[in-house]
């Protein structure tokens, strides 16, 4: 496996290596808003909370799409990306046709009008980040691989199958690495 830190950038998905046994990120598939000098910042796609936004963020009280685990840092924290730049001031277009977070109150009057729907938006409750030289050298030691990301990944409910299916497209050697066991200990 080569280290893919030269193709990270905002808009690509990161993916925990077979070898990542942290809980937090075991076998995660991260769609990265923001990589520069000072550092990365990622949500977690494939970690889905089991409540809903309605019952976890105000002025969200129609939305029932599930709220995901964005990530381990400033978990008290709202984040959401969408597909909808055009209508929500201050987004971040982070890959075409894709956005970061912008103006909540424009959001939540566009989902209650039914202008949007809940499917153009995921929801994330805190984010990954990793400061200057940390995310490099973590790939230095095998823990991430890099892959395109897409609207349908961005968006996709297939939860449990993402990280196999993301790591799977790569090819090569990757195909086996998508197939291995979570835990080969124990076979």
């Amino acid at each position: 496996m080569v280290n893919e830190f030269d193709k990270l950038k905002a808009g690509k998905l990161l993916l925990a290596s077979a070898n990542m046994l942290e809980s937090s990120f075991k076998r995660t598939v991260l769609v990265v808003c923001e990589h520069n000098e000072r550092g990365s910042l990622a949500f977690i796609l494939n970690r889905p909370m089991e409540f809903k936004v309605c019952e976890a963020v105000s002025g969200f009280e129609e939305v029932e799409e599930r709220l995901h685990m964005g990530g381990p840092v400033e978990v008290d924290t709202v984040h959401f990306l969408h597909s909808r730049g055009d209508l929500i001031d201050g987004s971040l277009e982070i890959l075409p046709g894709i956005f970061w977070g912008g103006d909540k109150n424009e959001l939540s009057y566009l989902l209650n009008t039914g202008v949007m729907m809940p499917s153009e938006i995921r929801f994330f409750l805190g984010y990954a980040g990793w400061s200057a030289g940390q995310l490099e050298a973590e790939f230095e030691e095998g823990a991430w691989y890099t892959a395109e990301a897409s609207k349908d990944i961005i968006f996709s409910d297939a939860y449990e199958r993402m990280w196999g299916r993301t790591v799977r497209s790569k090819g090569g050697e990757y195909q086996i690495v998508a197939n291995s066991p979570e835990l080969p200990g124990l076979n």
